[in-house]
């Protein structure tokens, strides 16, 4: 650790002494372009995982819509027409919104029989709870892929950083420490892969909390909805 301080600290003064007298590191290095350039082989995984980044937060945003969950302009028909025991129109209804709460519940309705005691919600409940899960669990994982993101970028940083000083210490075994502006390009590499990685994988960690409570916030009044349709089915 104290050879990489060193290496360090005996860089800096060339890096600033090259800016103004045009020695090996250039101005353009200092441009968006010359960084990602100079970071070397691992600007290209970690430019992948931006791009998923953006992807992910983007459709998790969409997906976890109050609009994907409850159709709230059918809900009042809805309910009427269960109270009025219109079971299979409702079930067709609530199917043709393409909504959580529609494939949750639709096939939840088919379960109710006038002919049993308490219309069979209990049965009807239990499958609800089973279609919900499910539902929850196929918008998650697009949740949960930010998480993933959020974790592998800065090891792919870490690892570019730890490529970027084994070629610093190669410099030095053929060149010496005479010419520590040789190591410019290597410490720069080290430091920008580190940079870039958590560049990403902190703004990933932070979405992921708020698009995952997003989701279960969604989930919540979706499982109150459907309760309270169930319920307004009474066995006059």
């Amino acid at each position: 650790m104290k050879i990489i301080y060193s290496l360090l600290i005996s860089a800096i003064p060339t890096l600033l002494l090259a800016q103004d007298t045009g020695a090996p590191v250039s101005t353009n290095n200092t441009s968006l372009f010359g960084m990602i350039q100079q970071g070397g082989w691992a600007m290209i995984p970690l430019a992948g995982c931006s791009l998923a980044m953006l992807f992910l937060i983007i459709y998790s945003y969409l997906e976890t819509r109050r609009s994907r969950f409850i159709p709230d302009a059918l809900l009042p028909q809805t309910r009427e027409a269960l109270s009025n025991h219109d079971v299979q129109a409702t079930s067709e209804t609530l199917k043709a919104t393409n909504t959580v709460l529609g494939r949750s519940l639709a096939p939840a309705l088919l379960k109710l029989r006038s002919d049993r005691p308490n219309l069979n919600k209990e049965q009807a409940e239990n499958l609800l709870v089973e279609n919900l899960e499910a539902e929850e669990n196929s918008v998650s994982q697009w949740v949960n892929y930010l998480n993933v993101v959020a974790a592998v970028a800065p090891m792919i940083g870490l690892l570019g950083t730890v490529s970027g000083m084994i070629s610093a210490f190669q410099t030095i075994g053929q060149g010496g420490m005479g010419r520590p502006e040789l190591l410019a390009g290597d410490i720069g590499e080290a430091l920008i892969t580190t940079a870039t990685g958590l560049v990403i994988g902190i703004p990933a960690m932070i979405f992921y909390f708020i698009l995952r409570n997003r989701l279960g916030h969604q989930m919540i009044q979706t499982t109150q909805t459907a309760s309270e349709l169930i319920d307004a089915i009474d066995e006059d």
